[in-house]
């Protein structure tokens, strides 16, 4: 494989740059895009919307969401094997693209259609997600020689590219859907994911060389791995095992409360919040934008507070204690805003509830962040990667499909306050629970790792990096340092 020679940026490759932009323009689009989609689907027809019920447009979330992190598990294979990352990009930003279009079609063109072409421009979102997010990330690696010490501040960028895509597009994609018109923010949306296109097009020759171009397996050869297939498991393999279900089971937990912020929290912000700001009225979809932002402001400052630990520097376990302590403080604000309402759905609450919220749970996020696929990476049986890999990815999904399920309970019309108090107070209990028992089986968590907790780095480069992988990680997309 030849890699580029078109000089370096800052110390890098200036592939790395290209990289940077096309993902950013495609969390851009995607970001934005989900910043809408429940608030879009609740709208009354006569303000553009669908008109469904909160649990209806819960319901479909989910089931979408479980969807973007289910596919790429089938992009990732059909580039390795038959396309090749380079065209998977491609082919995916094309249908990308075409997703958001399909959505930003203006419903006086489809009468009698709506909804068939809504689920279509879904459908084509999912799939290029699939295609694209699955193949990107792996790009990164591959632009520097195995050993190259830049390459973990290689992924600290490229991570900063997802963050900083995630925070502008509820921004703009999120403002244009809601005070000028639907289709406007779906179009934006589309026109970011060209972005990302156009620069893959035009400069990814030049600034990336071949590669990406030949499947993955095909490079690989056929490497004979009959007899590690036939070998049975170690104990210490199956201890590692255990290890991963177990944490898998939990994160479950986790994230069906952390992805509230795309629905019920979203629900929340729209119909409860108080957000009128000196004469303007903030779009509701802004406050997507707090997670990526915090990420960006808080990952250095906790991942030095880490490295100042040094030796007493919490297990992994203990961390994803931590994170579900977090969670629980944020849902436990949210618990305090229907407080103040009293059950009156008249009453508009402070803003700052919302931005608390937020705030503990994208420190909960960054506690989970070495956690996630590194722990899959890190302990799993060779024979077993792929098998467990796509376990923890069933999981995720699993996650975001609860999620749903929980939000719909919220119900419509006078119960929404009281009964979003119930739901905050029953996730944070059950967030507060589940922290309490990792945190008295953290030890022997630890033991069954058979050492593998102790590989961890104490370079302020790679705990940046870790951290801010965060936001790749929690969409379980698959990554590639190699």
């Amino acid at each position: 494989m030849n890699k580029p020679t078109t000089g370096t940026f800052l110390g890098h490759p200036k592939g790395l740059f290209l990289l940077f932009g096309t993902e950013m323009w495609e969390r851009f689009g995607y970001y934005g895009m989900r910043a809408l989609l429940v608030l879009y689907l609740v709208a009354t027809v006569e303000n553009g919307g669908f008109g469904w019920t909160t649990g209806e447009a819960l319901g479909l979330y989910g089931t979408f969401t479980m969807a973007v992190y289910l596919t790429p598990m089938i992009g990732g294979w059909l580039a390795d094997n038959f396309i090749g990352q380079r065209k998977a990009i491609i082919l995916g930003g094309i249908l990308f693209s075409l997703g958001y279009f399909t959505l930003g079609i203006p419903k006086t063109m489809i009468t009698g259609m709506e909804e068939n072409v809504f689920y279509l421009g879904l459908i084509l979102i999912c799939c290029g997600n699939g295609l694209f997010k699955a193949n990107v990330s792996s790009l990164v690696g591959e632009l520097y020689e195995d050993g190259d010490h830049r390459r973990d501040g290689a992924f600290t960028i490229f991570y900063m590219g997802i963050n900083l895509g995630a925070f502008l597009s509820p921004l703009i994609v999120g403002y244009l859907g809601e005070q000028v018109n639907w289709h406007y923010g779906f179009i934006a949306a589309g026109c970011g994911m060209l972005i990302g296109l156009f620069l893959q097009l035009s400069l990814a020759n030049k600034y990336l060389g071949d590669i990406g171009v030949v499947p993955s397996a095909k490079k690989a050869g056929a490497a004979n791995k009959d007899d590690l297939k036939a070998r049975a498991l170690t104990q210490e393999e199956k201890d590692r095992t255990k290890v991963i279900l177990i944490m898998s089971v939990f994160s479950v937990i986790f994230w069906a409360g952390f992805e509230q912020a795309g629905g019920l929290f979203n629900i929340y912000a729209s119909q409860f919040t108080d957000r009128d700001f000196m004469g303007f009225e903030v779009p509701a979809s802004w406050f997507q934008s707090l997670n990526a932002m915090f990420i960006i402001l808080l990952a250095p400052v906790v991942a030095s507070i880490w490295i100042k630990m040094d030796t007493k520097e919490p297990t992994s376990p203990v961390k994803f204690a931590l994170a579900m302590v977090f969670l629980a403080l944020g849902f436990f604000v949210m618990v305090w805003a229907t407080m103040v309402q009293g059950g009156d759905t008249s009453v508009k609450v402070s803003m700052l509830f919302l931005v608390f919220a937020y705030l503990f749970h994208t420190l909960g996020e960054l506690c989970l962040s070495p956690i996630g696929l590194s722990l899959v990476s890190k302990l799993a049986p060779v024979k077993f990667t792929s098998l467990l890999m796509g376990a923890w990815f069933f999981f995720t999904a699993l996650s975001n499909k609860l999620a749903a399920f929980i939000g719909q309970f919220v119900g419509e019309g006078e119960e929404q306050v009281e009964n979003a108090g119930t739901i905050f107070m029953s996730v944070g209990g059950a967030a507060l629970v589940t922290a309490v028992i990792i945190f008295l089986s953290a030890n022997k968590l630890v033991a069954w790792m058979h050492g593998a907790e102790g590989d961890d780095h104490h370079d302020m480069e790679e705990k940046l990096e870790e951290e801010l992988s965060v936001t790749g990680t929690h969409e379980a997309m698959p990554e590639s340092h190699n």
